[in-house]
């Protein structure tokens, strides 16, 4: 089998369940941006495994999450109502939980919270915060789908609790590697 179909050559794709729709369409702008924030969780933990002191708790939860967010895709994918339903696990109140007790482990592993911090630090820190952002706008892509067409709600959710989870994270792998963050300054830029 080609890699290359060119049945996109058009400008359509096809959604989970054979019809096509635009490459500009709510939905597949939806879950391109689960695609690269996928994407992003794989250069945090390329940056993990290869730093000098590599976390393997943080890589197996970076690919925990990254099989999750192909899930998250695929529900993006798939109307509801068609046969093809069936074939995909949809997110749910159990996989939000799920991210909520990491978000609580992570935590735990962090600093106390007292305001925004400038992301960076380690390699892997400042990748996980580009990832948090990147599913910020995930968050807001699937909000945009909610208000045109019928989608799973949960991955709103879930998509909600992964960007803190990836804040988290961030903070952790910082202090772990004794990096101390940055708080904002307000009018702290003379």
């Amino acid at each position: 089998m080609k890699l290359y179909t060119k049945t996109g050559d058009g400008g359509t794709t096809g959604l989970y369940g054979a019809d096509r729709v635009s490459k500009a369409n709510i939905r597949v702008e939806a879950y391109g941006t689960v695609d690269e924030l996928n994407s992003a969780i794989g250069l945090a933990r390329a940056h993990n495994t290869r730093s000098h002191k590599p976390d393997p708790a943080l890589d197996a939860d970076l690919e925990y999450l990254q099989n999750a967010l192909f899930d998250v895709g695929a529900d993006l994918a798939t109307r509801t109502g068609t046969p093809y339903e069936a074939k995909i696990t949809r997110m749910d109140a159990q996989d939000v939980a799920f991210v909520e007790a990491m978000i609580d482990r992570y935590q735990d592993a962090a600093p106390p919270f007292t305001g925004f911090v400038h992301p960076g630090g380690t390699p892997a820190a400042a990748a996980l915060h580009v990832a948090r952002t990147v599913a910020r706008r995930a968050e807001r892509e699937v909000i945009r789908l909610l208000h045109e067409e019928d989608a799973n709600a949960d991955v709103q959710v879930y998509l909600n609790r992964l960007s803190d989870l990836l804040f988290v994270m961030a903070r952790a792998a910082n202090q772990a590697a004794g990096i101390e963050e940055h708080a904002w300054l307000v009018k702290g830029r003379r």
